[in-house]
């Protein structure tokens, strides 16, 4: 199985670009690189049925919670741009590795 490149990290803003939350934007909250999918805040919501666990200070009822989405559905949305675009690298002059945006750029790290 293939795994993510490192395209996509934690905390990058991200838009969806197919499926039922096409077009939505968020931040990324959790990578699974071996599945490659991300979890993206307000996109895919699911309503989870628990029940009670009181050990646990776990209430029963309906929880919604955001699933996974594949991360080949999301872009990066360059911070400088504001577009959606692919990443790529380059070296700085001070010796760091970073990602750049392809539209303007411009330096995708924070």
């Amino acid at each position: 199985m293939s795994r993510l490149q490192t395209s996509i990290r934690r905390n990058d803003t991200v838009i969806v670009t197919t499926g039922k939350d096409s077009g939505k934007r968020g931040r990324v909250l959790k990578v699974l690189r071996d599945k490659n999918r991300v979890v993206v805040e307000g996109v895919n919501i699911i309503k989870r049925h628990t029940k009670p666990n009181p050990g646990r200070q776990i209430k029963g009822g309906v929880v919604e919670r955001e699933a996974p989405v594949h991360a080949s559905n999301v872009q990066v949305v360059c911070p400088e741009c504001g577009k959606a675009t692919r990443v790529g690298r380059r070296v700085l002059g001070d010796g760091r590795k970073v990602r750049i945006c392809r539209k303007c750029e411009g330096v995708v790290d924070k």
